[in-house]
Order: C-alpha cells, then sequence, then structure tokens
C-alpha cells in the first residue's frame, strides 16, 4: 500500500509519523505540506472522506492561526469559508495527513494508524 504524506519536515509529529509508516511496511509518497500544499477541492475532498469535523484539519497550535485570530472564525465560519481559509497557507493545516484515497487520517494518533493504516 502507498500512501499520500502531506508533512512539514521540521514537524516532528510528522516526523514520528512517517517513521511508524515505514517501520510498518507502509510507502510514503511525500508531499511537503507548505511548499505544495493541497488545493481548496483537494481539502474539501480530504476533509469529506475524513469523517471529521473541518476545525480538526487547522494547526490550532500554529503561529499562523494566532497571528490571524482564528479560534472565534473557525466557530462560527461556514464550511466554505473555512476551506478558502486553509487553502490560503500550508501552515494553517493540522499535519500530517495521511491518505490512500478513500482513508484519511488528520495529525498523527499511534491507535488510529494501527487502525487505519496497518
Amino acid at each position: 500500500m502507498t500512501v499520500t504524506f502531506y508533512w512539514y519536515p521540521k514537524c516532528g509529529t510528522c516526523r514520528n509519523a512517517k517513521k511508524w509508516l515505514e517501520a510498518n511496511g507502509v510507502a510514503v509518497e511525500e508531499v511537503h505540506i507548505v511548499e505544495n500544499p493541497p488545493s481548496r477541492e483537494k481539502l474539501e475532498e480530504l476533509y469529506k472522506k475524513s469523517g471529521l469535523e473541518l476545525k480538526k484539519f487547522f494547526n490550532t497550535s500554529g503561529m499562523k492561526y494566532r497571528e490571524l485570530g482564528l479560534k472565534d472564525k473557525v466557530k462560527t465560519a461556514s464550511d466554505e469559508e473555512l476551506l478558502d481559509i486553509l487553502a490560503t497557507d500550508g501552515m494553517l493545516i493540522k499535519r500530517p495527513i495521511t491518505t490512500d484515497g478513500s482513508k484519511v487520517t488528520v495529525g498523527f494518533n499511534e491507535k488510529q494508524f494501527e487502525e487505519t493504516w496497518k
């Protein structure tokens, strides 16, 4: 199995997720989330396949998120508005995002990776 792995190489969580995938025999096609962020259309597709709330796609601990004051905006904005915001900057997107085209995980949780990617 090969997954598309949207990541930021300087992110420790991303590096841990990548190590887990490789250790468990999952081939990884890396996409640098800042240099090549997913398009708005791709984000919408990932969001719909993930089954998660759209606000889970925001990197809430990121400097950019705080600078833009998105904490309150995320609570009231429509999905359309949120997708538009996410598509403006890869640093706003929670990472890593891992997908095989049908399943999607956001962030790294070892138990979730066991259930989804093993």
